[in-house]
């Protein structure tokens, strides 16, 4: 590789920095980049089960139990300094490192306590909270790299990245974050050293803490190297790459060496674990390369995602597979529903007042039924809000009934070149005939890169392996058609 590339960003997750076998792999992968790139910039997440553990323990907490805390606290304390120990051979660093632990873990103990006594947790709390997960896994990285002759610096986000109060799924404003970004790392660059910095939490601008959703490491780093400007981002995980289907349902998944925005887009829409779905819109409109890559065999090219892609394709019928586990499908049916305009628009206001997200809608050519998919959690609230909404429709009799199915999980394939590869569609749903599976609900998006169907929960493993058999093996002519 040569010395062309100015800068990178690189974001570690929980797997990644939560063990010593994978802190020694990131000290020597940030060390092999800084050879290569003139400024590198690290993201990391929280230790592998750290926020859980934390979220948790606030949960016991506002109940007035402070007793799972205690575990957690002590938990903490073990682990990061386990590492420092491993990593920080010089006493007096690891004194101050130790001393660095002691302080984040003394600001986090105070403010569980402090939930304890008020017998509540409110979002805002919550933020302030759950963020020193990244912050301890921050400083003990630094203080390794600064072991291993690495001129590293934690930088906090809440100093970078600039949101909206929105808590629990803050919305950055990115033209504050870009100034704020480059104010404060760009003198860092200048006098040659590694910005450590916290995934996951942002501030308002007066200062509150703010976390951008679970997941939302993967984002904080697309944020800054928008800001930044940056050349590439790569997301360092515990697999290699972006994967043909969930190496747990197909034994025989492999890597995807290249995807397009778009499709990848929709694996993390429809399920797939490897990228937050938020991390994508950034990187695409800034034109940045994106690449997933694994921590524990370094030396595998992972996944490359450009907006072109797409075009790359070994001739298999689909790309990869994916699903979407426990949601239920609603439907609204009645002959009353015929050309009633409107009718739909007041279903779908009526479901936002729920808060539920809604992955898959279908209807009938008819019109005289409306299905759509929501998650198992939200289902008897979202019946409830429909029948309250629509009470005047079923006392008319114009709608029959409004009914849920048991669970059930969305299945989608990407299928790239949709427009110019013939017979896509009665390829997927004859391997799946063959298998015996039946389709509950069909979805064909108009952007064309993937078609979703509902499937029942004992058929999820026999779906995958059908369909994954599609992406490693069976090819099909592409149309000259334009």
């Amino acid at each position: 590789m040569n010395r062309t590339q100015q800068l990178l960003v690189m974001k570690f997750g929980g797997t990644s920095v939560g063990s010593i076998d994978g802190l020694k792999n990131v000290l020597s992968i940030v060390e092999k980049a800084r050879q290569y790139w003139e400024a590198v910039v690290v993201v990391t997440s929280a230790f592998s089960g750290v926020t859980d553990a934390i979220l948790d323990s606030v949960r016991q907490a506002a109940l007035g139990d402070l007793s799972c805390f205690e575990q957690t606290r002590q938990m903490l304390l073990d682990r990061h300094c386990e590492a420092l120990q491993v990593f920080v051979n010089d006493q007096q660093q690891r004194k101050l490192a130790e001393e660095a632990i002691d302080q984040l873990i003394s600001g986090l103990t105070n403010l569980v306590r402090a939930v304890a006594v008020l017998g509540e947790s409110t979002p805002r709390a919550l933020d302030a909270i759950v963020g020193y997960g990244e912050r301890l896994a921050a400083r003990v990285l630094t203080f390794a790299l600064q072991a291993s002759e690495c001129n590293a610096v934690t930088v906090d986000a809440t100093r970078l990245i600039v949101s909206d109060s929105q808590f629990q799924a803050a919305v950055p404003d990115f033209e504050q974050t870009d100034a704020q970004t480059n104010q404060v790392l760009q003198p860092l660059f200048a006098a040659g050293a590694v910005p450590v910095v916290t995934g996951f939490i942002a501030a308002t601008a007066e200062g509150v803490p703010t976390t951008l959703g679970r997941g939302g490491s993967d984002y904080s780093a697309a944020i800054l190297a928008v800001a930044l400007k940056a050349d590439e981002v790569w997301i360092w995980t515990d697999v290699d790459g972006v994967m043909t289907a969930d190496p747990r349902l197909a034994a025989d998944a492999r890597t995807i060496s290249e995807l397009s925005y778009r499709e990848v887009a929709e694996l993390a829409y429809f399920g797939a674990k490897v990228l937050h779905p938020k991390s994508i819109r950034p990187v695409v409109e800034a034109g940045i390369k994106l690449r997933v890559l694994n921590t524990f065999n370094p030396d595998n090219n992972g996944t490359l995602i450009t907006d072109s892609g797409e075009e790359y394709h070994n001739g298999t019928i689909i790309k990869a597979v994916t699903a979407i586990r426990s949601v239920q499908l609603i439907t609204v049916e009645g002959r009353g529903m015929l050309g009633v305009p409107g009718v739909a628009a007041r279903i779908f206001s009526a479901v936002a007042t729920t808060g539920a997200t809604v992955p898959l809608i279908t209807e009938a050519s008819s019109e005289q039924s409306l299905c759509f998919a929501v998650p198992s959690g939200s289902t008897r609230s979202v019946l409830d809000v429909l029948e309250k909404t629509l009470a005047l429709e079923i006392e008319r009799r114009n709608i029959d009934r409004i009914w849920a199915t048991d669970e059930v999980v969305i299945v989608t394939a990407v299928c790239p070149q949709m427009r110019t590869r013939l017979g896509v569609a009665g390829k997927v749903f004859s391997v799946l005939g063959d298998s015996g599976v039946n389709v509950f609900a069909i979805a064909h998006g108009s952007s064309e890169v993937s078609i979703s169907l509902v499937v029942s929960v004992d058929d999820l493993k026999t779906t995958i392996s059908a369909l994954h058999q599609l992406a490693v093996t069976a090819t099909y002519p592409v149309s000259n058609s334009k």
